[in-house]
């Protein structure tokens, strides 16, 4: 991933994003960041890049040439033909908060324009930004730190920057809370003992305690937070009544991405705040309509889990389509075998085309384009005696989590290549600490019997897709 920041103080930011664990990305080539001087890019023979605001007023403003020049610099040698986001870095912008993070850290190339003085010119943040992010309520003397800060915050999302993939989601703000406090050598400093629960090699005792440290800490420091934990745990105590019939809801709130909107005591409703799926399920129509009632006019996806709510939906939204599926998971926490005589790696926009015509679920081809880039779809390649590998079949994950575009080339069926490829993203899934999930179409007989093979637990109810 490639971090370019237009700035007066290039050295301000590459002090820190070049040391400790973005460093050492940086030296194995998974991560880039350009810091690009603005004075560069002036006109002014004395390097002068600000002047005096038009109607009057203290301080000095950043010119637009310079910073606009600056940038077109940097798409020039970007050269990937993409659009690409430009966040500006301002205490008028959303708060920057952890799911921007994972968002952002969905992009191959991200740009950052720090401001300076008194501000920017208003023409060229119109001409450019994409993004106005703000990291607090006060202010500092330039944008350097704060756009240190977010591409720190993002790079951690990167797939390979951390050692141990998981640590990147385990740690604070998952599900709304607080990391739990930790403790090393000596067992006893300065007369404080580590807890005992630490030591005694119980680990489902350990992260018993550790979870009841984590609400604790986030009630006592957090109550913002604890706020949203609350809501979202209450909506988890009522979803794994059912756990496997809602599991896109539970893994929605695990991962961080739901927006739970309400819960009452007959079914909960949120959205997946990636995608914007509603979700919702009631024990009854009243429930669901009052649930309904709470959801944008204009929602354009929902997913159910009862029939009522489906026919619900397509009355009240004036929707026409609604797909039945049946919903999956792999509960289990024992990996499955690796795939043996395949290759299995991530595959980029280069298959644009091909997973398109292939795969038509996805109608419009720039979809395809942003699921490939998002670097979530994976490729069974099987080598010819040519020596080259040959694109066989593919699988990913979709926006809201679940498993799918599962898709094998027609002469290469039924030699085990979606067992191998299903297999391959479920063990990927279970090191990230996710539950894989799927939903099937009633009427995929093969598919159904492929999860059952595979250990996935199947609904007893349907689910329903209305859009």
């Amino acid at each position: 991933m490639r971090f370019h920041i237009l700035t007066l103080f290039p050295e301000m930011v590459l002090g820190c994003l070049n040391t400790s664990i973005l460093g050492r990305a940086a030296d194995r080539g998974i991560l880039e960041v350009n810091a690009v001087n603005i004075r560069d890019y002036t006109l002014d023979k004395h390097k002068k890049v600000d002047d005096y605001p038009y109607g009057g007023g203290a301080g000095m403003l950043m010119q637009a040439q310079p910073i606009f020049d600056a940038w077109q610099a940097v798409r020039k040698k970007s050269g990937s033909g993409r659009s690409m986001r430009v966040i500006y870095v301002t205490p008028q912008g959303k708060v920057f908060d952890q799911q921007m993070a994972r968002e952002f850290a969905k992009e191959e190339e991200l740009c950052f324009l720090c401001g300076h003085y008194e501000g920017v010119d208003e023409r060229v943040l119109e001409e450019i930004v994409t993004d106005f992010i703000s990291i607090g309520d006060y202010v500092l003397t330039g944008g350097e730190l704060p756009a240190a800060v977010m591409i720190d915050a993002i790079a951690r999302m990167v797939p390979g920057v951390l050692k141990n993939e998981e640590s990147g989601e385990v740690e604070s703000f998952r599900e709304n809370l607080l990391e739990y406090p930790q403790y090393t050598r000596p067992e006893v400093w300065m007369g404080r003992p580590v807890p005992r629960v630490l030591l005694s090699g119980d680990h489902a005792k350990v992260d018993a305690w550790r979870r009841e440290r984590s609400v604790e800490r986030t009630k006592e420091r957090r109550p913002d937070l604890y706020e949203r934990y609350d809501l979202s745990g209450r909506a988890m105590e009522y979803l794994k009544r059912d756990k496997v019939l809602h599991m896109d809801m539970i893994e929605d709130i695990r991962n961080g991405q739901a927006r739970v909107i309400a819960v009452r005591k007959d079914g909960v409703i949120l959205q997946d705040t990636v995608s914007k799926v509603y979700m919702v399920t009631a024990e009854n129509p009243d429930a669901g309509e009052r649930l309904l009632s709470l959801a944008d006019p204009n929602a354009e996806v929902f997913t159910c889990h009862q029939k009522f709510l489906a026919e619900s939906i397509a009355r009240r939204f004036s929707k026409k389509d609604c797909s039945e599926c049946f919903q999956v998971a792999y509960t289990k926490k024992v990996p499955l075998p690796e795939p043996e005589g395949v290759s299995v790696r991530v595959i980029g926009e280069e298959y644009t085309d091909l997973v398109h015509s292939l795969y038509p679920l996805i109608e419009k081809r720039e979809r395809v384009r942003e699921i490939l880039r998002d670097g979530i779809v994976y490729g069974a390649f099987l080598q010819k005696e040519s020596g080259a590998r040959e694109l066989v079949g593919f699988i990913g994950t979709h926006e809201e989590g679940a498993m799918g575009l599962l898709h094998v080339l027609e002469p290469y069926r039924r030699l085990g290549i979606a067992e191998k490829l299903e297999s391959f993203l479920i063990n990927r899934l279970l090191e990230q600490g996710r539950t894989p999930y799927a939903q099937i179409f009633t009427d995929n007989a093969a598919s159904l019997k492929l999860q059952e093979k595979l250990g996935l637990r199947i609904a007893g109810r349907k689910i329903y897709w209305i859009s």
